[in-house]
């Protein structure tokens, strides 16, 4: 379960570092007057926030991961999935905008 735990966690590293320039990429095309969005995910996309910025997606997540560290093996097993499905949305996300913006 440890394993789990450590993969997850760089996953998030990743996600923390690109979502840092993603947010500061989006406070320029805001400062423009460029970017007019409501939410950078959608409902029904698994996250409860709704942000025009990706930190507040990755503070869930990293919430979210950190309550599996104590986790019974059936609670991690129920959770993971949905934990999965935000991380490749996120990495996706920041992927397709990083190369939009570029």
């Amino acid at each position: 379960m440890s394993k789990i735990i450590e993969a997850l966690n760089e996953n998030l590293r990743v996600i923390y570092r690109k979502s840092v320039d993603a947010d500061a990429a989006l406070n320029t095309l805001q400062a423009k007057g460029k970017g007019k969005f409501d939410s950078v995910f959608v409902d029904g996309s698994g996250f409860t926030t709704r942000n025009k910025r990706f930190g507040p997606y990755v503070e869930e997540l990293a919430g979210e991961v950190a309550q599996l560290v104590d986790a019974d093996p059936n609670t991690l097993n129920k959770e993971l999935p949905a934990i999965v499905k935000k991380i490749e949305l996120l990495l996706t996300t920041l992927t397709q905008f990083k190369k939009t913006v570029s």
